[in-house]
């Protein structure tokens, strides 16, 4: 298992790289807060997720309503195809923005 992890390239610019299961999600919860540190609107790269299961996908639903909920836009970005059809099959994709 990879651990996954939250980058910060620039302000607004971020990157979660590993992988987004039961066992990492956990630990990334919270930091959906700091993606608005100083900006209105922020850009989520995932090309770097190793594997996603529904924790993951539930994280990303919940940044974006955070977002949603504070005023502020987050765009996800190199979303994986994995990530992108479950999205889809669960009903989400509204939610982030990906239809």
């Amino acid at each position: 298992m990879t651990e996954a992890r939250l980058e910060r390239q620039s302000p607004g610019q971020y990157a979660l790289v590993g992988e987004l299961s039961f066992a990492s999600v956990p630990g990334l919860v919270g930091l959906g807060v700091s993606l608005f540190d100083g900006v209105d609107a922020a850009s989520l790269d995932l090309s770097q997720v190793d594997r996603s299961d529904s924790a993951g996908l539930a994280l990303l639903v919940s940044w974006v309503r955070l977002a949603r909920q504070q005023g502020k836009q987050l765009s996800l970005v190199q979303i994986p195809p994995q990530l992108l059809g479950m999205a889809r099959v669960s009903g989400v994709d509204h939610i982030l923005s990906l239809d």
